[in-house]
């Protein structure tokens, strides 16, 4: 199976491995309370970003292209802009009955994502080498959510200080905040929103 991997695909699997290390940092940071694994936690979205950038380019610079290397892209991507962001927005606070459901659902929105543009990318990208365009927000789009709770955590707003506080509503706990990742998973599975790829 290694003889099968090519070069950009070692940077697909830091990626990964920079989403794995900042779901281990928001576990440290609910089990231990060090604000640095928090912050830890939160930078690596943007590092695992990097990463998935490289992929990509290394792989067209190579000229190497394989439905394995595609599929380790989105698996990747899962972890380190899905699940790494829903485990992060736990470790702020977002911890309630609605808040569980509302992170499922954008996680869910992601991996839903990625699989619809693995069935569409050899039809979207009419005959390139790249799509021309996304349908719907990209998932590694979320660090932009990993970037406002680490604003909140720099602020000393996590926790029982979260923004907006807290609403019982019948047998669970919302969190307001949390209803950004629902909004951001229903971007990343809109068929109508059209991002062209640069």
């Amino acid at each position: 199976m290694i003889r099968g991997f090519h070069l950009a695909d070692l940077f697909t699997l830091a990626n990964a491995g920079c989403g794995v290390a900042s779901i281990f940092a928001s576990m440290t940071f609910v089990a231990t309370g060090p604000m640095s694994a928090f912050f830890v936690a939160a930078a690596l979205a943007p590092l695992a970003l990097v990463f998935d950038a490289l992929d990509g380019r290394v792989a067209r610079w190579r000229q190497r292209h394989s439905a394995m290397g595609r599929e380790l892209d989105s698996l990747s991507d899962v972890i380190s802009f899905g699940v790494a962001p829903a485990a992060l927005a736990f470790a702020a606070g977002m911890r309630g009955g609605w808040d569980w459901l509302c992170l499922v659902l954008f996680v869910a929105c992601g991996v839903s994502r990625l699989a619809r543009y693995n069935v569409t990318a050899e039809e979207l990208s009419e005959g390139q080498d790249k799509v021309a365009y996304f349908e719907g927000a990209p998932i590694p789009t979320s660090v932009l959510l990993v970037g406002l709770l680490a604003f909140a955590g720099w602020q000393g707003r996590i926790g029982a200080a979260l923004y907006f506080g807290n609403l019982e509503l019948g047998p669970f706990d919302l969190h307001p905040l949390v209803l950004v990742f629902p909004l951001w998973g229903g971007l990343m599975i809109s068929k109508t929103l059209r991002i062209p790829k640069i």
